[in-house]
Formats: C-alpha cells, structure tokens, sequence
C-alpha cells in the first residue's frame, strides 16, 4: 500500500511545487501591471468608444469613432468599486503576462507522462498556446466587444436616452469575455492532448462533426452578450474552425502513439 500511496504523494507534491511557481510568476507580472492600471483601464475603454466597420466590396478594415458613446464615462457606485477594478484590471493583465510561464509548468507537470521525444516539443507547445490565447482574447475585444457595445448601448435608445456605466459592471463585462474567448481558443490543444492520451480518436472527432458544430452555437449563445445572431456566428464560427483545425491535426499525435507502442513492443 504504501508503493501504491508514494507515486500519488510525489504526484501531488509536484502539482503543488507547479502551482506555486505560477502563482509567484503571477505574482508578478500582476506587480509590474498594476503599475500600469490607469493605462490599461484606458485601453479597455476601445471596445465602448469605437465599433468595427468593413466592406468586403471596398475592402477596408477600420475602427471608427462612436459619436453616441464619446463622452461616456464611467461611474463607481461604492467607495472602493473604481479600486477594486484597477485590481481586477491588473490581475487578468498580469494572467496574459504569465501565460508562458503558467504553460511551461503545465508541461513540466504532464512530461513525465510523456515519451522522451514528445518532450522536445515543450517550446512549441507554449508559443502556440501562449499565441493562441492571446490572439482568442485580442479577436474578442477587438471585433467581438465592439459590435456587442455598439449593439447594446445604440439600438433603439434614440437622442433622449444616454448610458451611465458602472465601472463595476462594465470591466466584468469585458473581462468575462475576454478570458473566455481565450480559453475557447485553446481548443485545438486540448483536442491533440485527448487524442494522444487515447480518450478520443481523429475518426470520432470527424463522425462528430455536426453535433460539435450545433454545440459551438449553443456555447455562443450562452456566452455572447448580445441577442443577436451576428455576435453569435463571430464566436461560433471560430469556434468551428478550431475544432476543424484539431481534427486534421490529431491523426499526426496518434499515428506517433501507434507507432511507438509497435516499436516498444517488438523491442520487448
């Protein structure tokens, strides 16, 4: 019993030692940006004051002014509501700054479980999933929140209606969005970790296609923070492809499984 209890107690003890080492990373870069708190509070005022606007046919992309929402401020309704947010603030800046260290004991934490080449591949594994995170929570306050604000806080409020914002309200609105559409970017990863750990196979994820595809629209219209179907398809529609993209790049991490396995048995 006790051979048994000893592999589990180390197991433990090296999530703990993993856990610490990120929270001390989180620690700080949460430092260094809460530093910077007024900065990126102003940064996070873009997806309120300006919306997309695109022509496929003129083929232009820009970032236009909205006149409605130009000289909305925010409002704190308690004493500590505006420091609070600068806490929040800084704390989800300080996760983006620590995404590659977070990643790194990740993959210390799963290496042992992996073969002596897989574990070569732990750079890539965290530029990709460092990038893909980040580009997930760029795409969200960059196109996804701009519509949402346009959408939420113009239609059909006229020139006798003006939003007062609670600052509270407002930046838990968007950072709620903003990690969420990172950790749904993080899709193809968690794809290729399941198909090498045998709990899915590329032809299941392929015969599952439709079903995963009306599931990505059910998660945006959760997720989303407007009604509408526009705001609903730019979250599904990545959502898809990411799937899509795991799909053609599972059967390269199980194919190295099945061969390994045949080479290890041939050696015993």
């Amino acid at each position: 019993m006790e051979d048994l209890k000893m592999p589990l107690t180390e197991h433990l003890g090296e999530l703990r030692k993993r856990i610490v080492i990120s929270l001390i990373a989180l620690g700080v870069t949460f430092a260094v940006a809460f530093s910077f708190s007024e900065e990126i509070f102003r940064g996070i005022m873009f997806p309120l004051k300006y919306s997309l606007d695109f022509s496929v046919k003129e083929m232009y992309v820009r970032f236009i002014p909205q006149d409605k929402l130009q000289t909305t401020k925010l409002v704190f309704l308690a004493p500590a509501e505006a420091f609070w947010m600068n806490m929040k603030v800084a704390f989800v800046a300080g996760v983006l700054l620590s995404l590659p260290v977070i990643f790194y004991q990740l993959w210390q934490f799963i290496s042992p479980g992996l073969l002596s080449k897989e574990k070569k591949y732990v750079l890539p594994f965290i530029i990709m999933a460092t990038a893909l995170f980040l580009f997930g929570a760029a795409f969200c306050f960059l196109i996804v929140l701009p519509f949402a604000m346009s959408f939420l806080l113009t239609y059909k409020v006229g020139d006798f209606l003006m939003p007062m914002l609670s600052v509270g309200h407002y930046v838990d609105f968007c950072l709620k969005f903003i990690l969420a559409f990172g950790a749904i970017f993080e899709l193809p990863i968690i794809i290729i970790f399941l198909t090498r750990m045998g709990i899915v196979t590329p032809q299941t994820l392929a015969r599952k296609r439709k079903y995963a595809a009306l599931l990505a629209f059910v998660i945006a219209a959760v997720l989303t923070p407007t009604p509408d179907a526009f705001n609903q398809v730019l979250m599904a529609v990545p959502i898809i492809l990411l799937y899509e993209i795991g799909i053609w790049l599972s059967p390269f991490f199980a194919a190295k499984k099945r061969g390994t396995t045949e080479e290890d048995e041939k050696t015993a």
